[in-house]
């Protein structure tokens, strides 16, 4: 079954017949192919207004790639799924859905239910977990929240899309079992949570591409009752037949591509049955019906809801700014939700504020916070908080407060940002304003279009016909004297000038085809050049348009190379003179984005010995990681005490500093395990070989590939301390249990510690090794308890029927498995202190190895 029933009780089938039976086939096909970059079709003979569709998981964009339309960003999916809390992703959901209502937007393109399958993983920080089971149940508390806010959320990228290396073109080779016990796990929890579309990914799977993959259909669509329509990533529809004959129903974007080309002919040739098209443009119609899109008003067709019509939702008009108050408290407690506390030694933290005299914050990451990752998914922040300000607020007149970067200016150009301090001051020209000029030129070089940007960085340029070059000129005042590195990022014929002086200019033909490397961003081309510290001179940049090479534009600039020796002794005497000192370090652009895998798990510029040096420096030295995924932790048997902050989203500094200062609890515990190097991972391999990525390590990927290989990793899955402790107590399980039938457990702990607290108890399920090798055990269930200190507590955990199946590759089929399991309950994978022999026995009058009914839907 689908989500029809999320805003409303929906059209009947019979409905959309009628409204199918008005379109002949040029029309049906025209709506199958997007009408713009982020639109469908109208089509006013059936009262069909045009879908808008937008990318989220962390925040809504809307149609536009423009800075000057902020978005409220929440903490990366990776964080979600770390504050292992339902009902806290349902409300951030609802989040979203009020953003989306706001820019027009019906369909958000999230959640993103792949896996943390390698560490490497360059996109992990848009994903929730290694784990089906957590990943599924995050997923669907999205939908959740997202869909009953009446807007439409779209389960991607389906499936096997867990790396970014030639993520176009790879073919993920897997076995049936793991594929459906681990990677399509999460989508199965999706639509039995109503998502109301799913996204076709860009990579093959066992050699078909997925945008013609017979998993579309089965188990997708005849299996699993999803009833919604299935949009290509952007791009991804690449050829006609296989894909209009296959169970993909829309291609986005348009309004150009294979099947707006040559889809109605197919059809009028009995190339496509006609009756695919039909249940494809069905499809579409039940989504844009159950977002409102299907006409303002239309009889009601129930005598019990009373006479008169039924008004259908439709987006409101979006106001100018985002909501304030409310939003943001909610975004601020999400971090610290998320927030993982991986050590604690001595308990230095809470820091208490009474106590400090002086506080040394540290990194650039501090100052300039990831509060997102790069790529298709970026939205645009109206104030976000960075660590540093949260500290200082917090703090306010209590402690003095000093920072320093600890390490040199990064040599990589950064796009101008008026508001970022490591580079240039910047203004427009003509306004005088902070930020840049941008012209539109014809062929001849006159002036079409002019206006002024608050940054360097220019995805989407205004349309004006008979454009063929963007320009953007700032008037820049470097900080700093000694030579600067410029660039400009684009494709095709590309210049840059500073002072009259043209310093590049050439063509650089497109060399990729990935539309983010294409259209979002595409390379720099730099120069270095002397600058004087506070002269102001013009600097501007050119980039031709050629059709296909996107237009996307960037002015970009990065500050002479400091000295490291003496940036690193600078925060060591920081440190050294303070009461605490606060570390934040973290990946950059470079090393963790979307559209590449990461090369290393260390990180990048010198931090590692950013790290010891402070610790060295000042014992009472907290470290703040800003990652998306996992890192290499060198440092950490070292560090006294050790945060997990991801992407934490705009309202990253206050969050944190909740966190240090003990106003709220880090609530994270991880939804991914992490090696302390990278030698030790099991499954690291991202990159693959003649076109090949193979799975060959089968279902045991996560904490489940340590578990097999008996090697232990710096910190297991589910791994997470709080400011108080917990001891646990009996475990009451039921002996045996009915295979492929819900189950309940009952943990009995108490808090030992001296503050009220939060925990997430954790439940793991395995069958006996009958091969005389350790059982490896899999997530089943989770539960938050929350006690006073003193308090005991009974958590009960639901264990959901599949637990006790397992996909059967001889008969293709989940079946209900008898005998005897262990049942294992603690506080992560590798900290399980209760465990249990339950036996699960077939169902009355059905003999083992039978195939469940959830399995025959």
């Amino acid at each position: 079954m689908n989500g029809a029933g999320k805003n409303g009780a929906g059209m009947t089938d019979e409905e959309i017949g009628h409204l199918l039976e008005k379109l002949d086939l040029g029309q049906k096909v025209r709506l199958l192919t997007g009408a713009s970059t982020w639109r469908t079709h109208a089509e006013p003979a059936i009262g069909l207004r045009a879908l808008t569709f937008s990318d989220g998981p962390a925040g809504v964009r809307g149609e536009a790639w423009d800075e000057r339309d902020t978005s409220l960003v929440l903490p990366s999916p990776t964080a979600l799924a770390a504050a292992w809390d339902d009902e806290l992703v349902a409300e951030l959901g609802g989040l979203l859905a009020a953003e989306a209502r706001r820019k027009g937007v019906d369909v958000l393109l999230a959640p993103t239910l792949n896996l943390h399958r390698s560490p490497l993983g360059g996109r992990h920080f848009e994903c929730f977990s290694e784990d089906p089971l957590l990943t599924g149940r995050t997923g669907a508390a999205l939908i959740d929240g997202v869909q009953s806010g009446g807007v439409a959320a779209t389960a991607k990228h389906f499936v096997a899309n867990d790396a970014e290396t030639d993520r176009l073109t790879v073919d993920v080779r897997v076995d049936e079992q793991t594929l459906r016990e681990v990677y399509l796990a999460p989508f199965e929890a999706a639509v039995e949570a109503g998502v109301q579309a799913v996204m076709s990914a860009y990579n093959q799977v066992n050699g078909v591409t997925m945008a013609a993959a017979p998993l579309l259909e089965r188990p997708l669509k005849s299996e699993w009752g999803f009833d919604g329509p299935v949009v290509s990533d952007w791009g991804a529809v690449r050829s006609l037949l296989d894909t209009a004959r296959a169970g993909q129903d829309l291609a986005m974007p348009g309004p150009d591509g294979p099947w707006a080309d040559g889809l109605r002919a197919a059809v009028e040739r009995g190339l496509v049955p006609v009756e695919r098209i039909d249940d494809k443009v069905r499809r579409l119609l039940r989504l844009a019906d159950r977002v409102g899109a299907l006409g303002p008003v239309r009889p009601r067709r129930s005598a019990g809801q009373g006479p008169g019509p039924v008004r259908v939702r439709r987006p409101p008009a979006p106001p100018s700014a985002a909501p304030e108050a409310p939003s943001r408290a909610l975004l601020r407690r999400a971090v610290a939700a998320g927030t993982v506390l991986l050590r604690n030694d001595g308990e230095l933290l809470p820091l208490d504020p009474a106590r400090l005299r002086s506080v040394a914050v540290i990194g650039a990451h501090a100052a300039a916070v990831r509060i997102q990752g790069g790529g298709s998914a970026e939205v645009f922040p109206a104030s976000p908080v960075s660590p540093l300000d949260g500290i200082r607020t917090a703090l306010d007149t209590a402690a003095e407060v000093t920072y320093t970067p600890g390490l040199p200016p990064s040599a990589l150009p950064r796009p101008l940002d008026p508001v970022r301090t490591d580079g240039p001051s910047t203004r427009d020209p003509v306004s005088g304003e902070p930020g840049v000029l941008v012209r539109l030129l014809d062929a001849d070089g006159v002036e079409l279009h002019t206006e002024h940007r608050l940054s360097g960085r220019i995805v989407e340029p205004a349309r004006v016909a008979g454009a063929r070059t963007v320009e953007i000129r700032a008037l820049v005042r470097p900080r700093q004297e000694g030579d600067w590195t410029l660039a400009v990022g684009g494709w095709g014929p590309l210049s840059l000038s500073v002072a009259g002086r043209t310093l590049l200019s050439g063509t650089f033909p497109l060399d990729s085809d990935d539309p983010t490397r294409v259209h979002v961003a595409p390379p720099y081309r730099s120069v270095r050049t002397p600058l004087a510290a506070g002269e102001e001179v013009e600097v501007v940049a050119r980039r031709g348009l050629a059709p296909g090479t996107g237009v996307a534009t960037v002015l970009a600039a990065a500050p002479p190379p400091g000295d490291a020796s003496t940036a690193l002794a600078s925060a060591v005497a920081a440190a050294r003179d303070a009461d605490a000192a606060v570390v934040v370090v973290g990946t950059t652009e470079e090393s963790e984005s979307e559209g590449r895998d990461r090369d290393t798990l260390a990180l990048p510029d010198g931090q590692d010995e950013l790290v010891r040096a402070v610790v060295r420096a000042n014992p009472r030295t907290v470290v703040i990681l800003n990652t998306g995924g996992p890192v290499a932790l060198p440092w950490r048997a070292e560090v006294p005490a050790l945060l997990l902050a991801w992407f934490p989203g705009q309202e990253a500094g206050d969050g944190l500093a909740d966190v240090l200062f003990g106003r709220a609890e880090p609530g994270g515990r991880l939804p991914t395990t992490w090696a302390a190097a990278e030698e030790d991972v099991p499954v690291l391999r991202t990159r693959p070989e003649r076109g090949r990525l193979p799975y060959t390590e089968g279902p045991f990927i996560g904490y489940r590939a340590w578990l097999r290989s008996g090697a232990s990793p710096a910190h297991w899955f589910g791994h997470g301390l709080g400011y108080t402790d917990w001891s646990y107590g009996a475990m009451e399980a039921p002996s045996v249990v009915i295979a492929g039938e819900p189950f309940d457990v009952r943990i009995r702990l108490r808090n030992t510690g001296r503050r009220r607290g939060r925990e997430v108890v954790q439940l793991y399920l395995a069958e006996p090794s009958s091969s005389g090798e350790p059982a490896v055990r899999r997530l089943a269930g989770y539960t938050a308890v929350v006690a006073d200190p003193g308090e005991e507590v009974v958590a009960v955990v639901r264990v959901e029927g599949r637990a006790t199946e397992r996909w059967s590759m001889e008969r293709h089929r989940r079946e209900t498995v008898p005998g005897e399991l262990l049942l294992h309950g603690g506080r992560s994978a590798g900290d399980l202190p209760l465990s249990a022999v339950i036996t699960a026995s077939a169902p009355p009058g059905r003999s083992p190895g039978a195939a469940t009914e959830s399995a025959l839907r």
